[in-house]
C-alpha cells in the first residue's frame, strides 16, 4: 500500500517536474517580460525581455535587437538573467538526481540512497522554483512602481506585464509543487513494515513462552 502511495506521489511530482522546467525556459528565452504600446504609433508595440528588446507590427511582423552592453541593463533584468539561469540550472540537476531515487528504478538498491536521492531531488526543484520566483516577481514590481510614477507626465507610455512573467510564475510555482511531491514521495519509501497482525504476534508469544519453559 505504501510502495502505491508512493507512485502515486513520484509520477505526478516527475511528469509536473518536466513541465514546469519547459515552462521556465520558455520564460527566459522569451521577448515579452514587458510590453508597452502608445496612441502615437498604433500600428506598432514594443516587447522587452532578459536578452533582446523587440518591435511588434500590427501586420504580423516582428524585429528584434540583442541588447548592446550587460552593464548597460537595469538591475531588474541583470537580476533576472543571473536568477533566472541559476533557476534552470538547478531545476536540471534536481530532475537529474531525483531519477535514481525513484520507487521504479532500479539503479539504486538501498531504500536509504533512494530516499536520499529523492528528498535531494525534490528540494532541489523547491529552490528552483524559488530561484525563479524572484526576479519574475522582481521585475513586476518595478514595472507596477514606474507604471504609478506621479513625476512622470500621462503621455509617456508605460511598460506593463508580459506574457513571460506569467509564464516564469506558473513554472515557479509549478517546480516548487513537483518538489515538494518528491520529497513527501521519498518519505513514504523504505518504511520499516507494520507488526504482525493479532494472530501471528499470538503465535510468536506462544512459541516464546514455551520455549522458555523447555530451557526451564
Amino acid at each position: 500500500m505504501e510502495g502505491c502511495a508512493c507512485r502515486a506521489l513520484e509520477l505526478p511530482g516527475m511528469l509536473l517536474y518536466a513541465g514546469a522546467w519547459l515552462c521556465v525556459l520558455g520564460a527566459v528565452v522569451s521577448p515579452r517580460w514587458l510590453s508597452m504600446s502608445t496612441s502615437m504609433l498604433p500600428v506598432e508595440s514594443y516587447e522587452l525581455g532578459l536578452w533582446e528588446t523587440c518591435v511588434v507590427q500590427d501586420m504580423g511582423g516582428m524585429e528584434c535587437r540583442a541588447y548592446d552592453s550587460l552593464l548597460g541593463l537595469s538591475p531588474d533584468l541583470k537580476l533576472g538573467r543571473v536568477l533566472t539561469c541559476a533557476s534552470l540550472a538547478v531545476g536540471a540537476l534536481g530532475f537529474m538526481v531525483a531519477i535514481p531515487g525513484l520507487s521504479l528504478v532500479n539503479g539504486c538498491e538501498e531504500d536509504g540512497a533512494k530516499r536520499t536521492l529523492g528528498t535531494a531531488g525534490g528540494v532541489l526543484g523547491i529552490l528552483s522554483g524559488v530561484l525563479c520566483l524572484i526576479p519574475v516577481s522582481y521585475v513586476a514590481h518595478v514595472a507596477v512602481v514606474r507604471f504609478f510614477d506621479d513625476a512622470l507626465p500621462d503621455v509617456v507610455p508605460r511598460w506593463e506585464f508580459g506574457d513571460a512573467l506569467f509564464c516564469g510564475w506558473a513554472g515557479g510555482f509549478l517546480l516548487a509543487l513537483a518538489g515538494l511531491l518528491l520529497v513527501l514521495a521519498s518519505r513514504s519509501t523504505g518504511r520499516d513494515p507494520p507488526p504482525p497482525a493479532g494472530p501471528q504476534r499470538r503465535y510468536q508469544v506462544m512459541n516464546t513462552v514455551l520455549a522458555r519453559a523447555e530451557y526451564v
